[in-house]
């Protein structure tokens, strides 16, 4: 655990433990949020082969990960901690400049 901390900058094993539950809460609600949006934009899962249906659900769960893990990250209080680990996911996925616009 300490090594985790040392390696996020964390003080507290508090702040280590509402990281993970936003962690948590992010990946579950990401996941649920992303059918609405595709029925919304028209993909229904009857109308697509199953393996296209599951790579555009994934491609639209990465952007909506990330918008809800800095939405629930301020809930709980450590929005500069998921900010700076947003724009470090960002960075490797060769996309840094996105976060250089805002």
């Amino acid at each position: 655990m300490d090594k985790l901390m040392q390696r996020w900058g964390l003080v507290s094993n508090t702040q280590v433990v509402i990281v993970f539950i936003v962690f948590a809460i992010t990946g579950s609600s990401s996941a649920y949020v992303t059918k609405p949006i595709l029925n919304i934009l028209g993909i229904v899962r009857e109308d697509y082969h199953p393996i296209l249906y599951w790579v555009l659900r994934i491609v639209l769960i990465l952007p909506v990960y990330k918008v809800l893990l800095l939405f629930f990250g301020t809930i709980f209080g450590q929005r500069i901690f998921f900010w700076n680990f947003v724009k470090k996911m960002l960075t490797r996925m060769g996309l840094g400049f996105l976060y250089r616009l805002y």
